[in-house]
């Protein structure tokens, strides 16, 4: 469980929803990692963000999609 400031992935093809989500976030003192797509996702997940928030709905690989591949890396259950 995390209580204090965490690095945040946020994935979004929309632009103007993926920066309104990383200045609300950053403004509450969370580090921010933007992705336009599930693939960028995947490699900023090197990054190794604590949480992910992600569009369900985008083209090319679907946000379940991308939630499944970073569930079975060795990292991914603690995110």
């Amino acid at each position: 469980l995390y209580t204090g400031p965490m690095r945040i992935l946020v994935v979004d093809d929309d632009a103007d929803i993926r920066d309104t989500l990383a200045l609300l976030l950053e403004a509450n003192g969370h580090e921010v990692l933007a992705a336009a797509n599930g693939h960028e996702a995947l490699r900023r997940m090197d990054e190794q963000p604590e949480f992910v928030l992600c569009d369900v709905e985008m083209p090319g690989l679907k946000g379940f999609d991308v939630l499944e591949r970073v569930r079975a890396r060795p990292d991914g259950r603690t995110v």
